[in-house]
C-alpha cells in the first residue's frame, strides 16, 4: 500500500512536471511566432497597444487547436495565428467576405482575393482555410469542430445591420466544441452610455455579454489587458479618430479648424474590453 502511494505520488509529480514543461514549450513557440519575420512592420508597431502574447494566453490559445478568426482585416492576428497553428499541428480558418452573397461589392471581393494572396505561402503560414462569413452565410464549419473563435473589433459593425449580431454569435456557438472559447476584443464604451447603435464604434460591455449569453455562451473571465485610461471616448470622428485609422475629416471632407491631431495620437489606440466566453460543456 505504501509502495503504491509512493508510486502514485511520483507519477503525479512527473505528470505535473510534464504539463509545466509543455506549457513552457507552448509559450516559447508563441513568443517565437510573435517575434517572427513573417510579421509586417505595421503590425509589429501596434503590439504595445494590442498585447498579442498576453491576449492570446488569456483567451486560452493552445497547440493543435482549430482556430477561426472572424473578419481578420489586414491580418494582424493572421500573421500570428496561422504560423502558430502550422507549427503546432493545428488549423487556422479565416472567416472572410462571403462570395455566395450576391450583394457583396466588387471591392469586398477584391479585398478577399488580396487577403488570400497575401497569406498564400504555405511554408510561412501553413494551409490557411477560408470560409464565408456574412449576414446570410452558411455555417462556419461542422458543428462542434472548432476550439476557439476570435473576433477582434468587429461587434460594433454587426450592430449596424439588423439581426447580424445575433446571427454571428449563433454561428460561433454552433461551430465551437463544448467547452470551446469565444474570444472577444472590442472598443469599450464604459463608463459612459453606449451611443445608439454604437455608431461611434464604442460598445457597452453589458451589450456584448447580453448578446453572447442570449446565444448560449457563458462569460468565463474579463481582462484589462487592452484597457487605455487615456481614451475619453468623445472624439469628433468616433473611435476612428484614434490610431490606427487616424480620421481627421467628416463625410463632407472637412477638418474642423480646432482639430488637434497630436491630441488624439497621444491617446493611442482605443480602450478595449477583452472577454473570454465559453460554450457550456453540457
Amino acid at each position: 500500500m505504501i509502495h503504491d502511494k509512493f508510486t502514485l505520488a511520483i507519477a503525479g509529480a512527473l505528470s505535473a512536471l510534464m504539463l509545466a514543461s509543455a506549457a513552457q514549450a507552448e509559450d516559447v513557440v508563441l513568443k517565437e511566432v510573435i517575434a517572427g519575420p513573417q510579421r509586417s512592420d505595421d503590425h509589429r508597431a501596434r503590439d504595445e497597444a494590442r498585447n498579442p502574447y498576453d491576449s492570446l494566453v488569456f483567451w486560452g490559445l493552445k497547440p493543435g487547436q482549430t482556430v477561426i478568426e472572424i473578419s481578420p482585416g489586414s491580418g494582424y492576428w493572421t500573421e500570428i495565428l496561422a504560423p502558430y497553428a502550422a507549427r503546432t499541428e493545428g488549423s487556422y480558418v479565416a472567416g472572410v467576405a462571403d462570395l455566395d452573397d450576391a450583394s457583396l461589392s466588387d471591392g469586398a471581393r477584391r479585398a478577399r482575393a488580396a487577403f488570400e494572396a497575401k497569406y498564400a505561402d504555405a511554408a510561412v503560414f501553413g494551409d490557411v482555410t477560408y470560409v464565408g462569413f456574412g449576414a446570410a452565410s452558411a455555417p462556419l464549419g461542422a458543428p462542434g469542430s472548432a476550439d476557439l473563435v476570435l473576433t477582434a473589433r468587429n461587434i460594433h459593425n454587426w450592430m449596424w445591420r439588423e439581426g447580424m449580431l445575433d446571427k454571428a454569435l449563433s454561428d460561433f456557438f454552433a461551430v465551437l466544441k463544448p467547452g470551446g472559447v469565444l474570444a472577444v476584443e472590442e472598443h469599450r464604451a464604459d463608463p459612459r452610455p453606449e451611443v445608439e447603435g454604437a455608431r461611434d464604434g464604442y460598445v457597452a460591455t453589458a451589450t456584448v455579454v447580453a448578446a453572447a449569453e442570449k446565444a448560449g455562451f457563458q462569460l468565463a473571465e474579463s481582462s484589462e489587458i487592452n484597457a487605455n485610461a487615456r481614451d475619453t471616448k468623445d472624439h469628433p470622428f468616433g473611435v476612428w479618430t484614434l490610431p490606427p485609422v487616424r480620421r481627421n475629416a467628416g463625410q463632407d471632407g472637412q477638418t474642423p479648424a480646432d482639430f488637434d491631431r497630436a491630441k488624439y495620437d497621444a491617446i493611442g489606440e482605443s480602450d478595449r474590453m477583452t472577454l473570454r466566453f465559453v460554450k457550456p460543456a453540457a
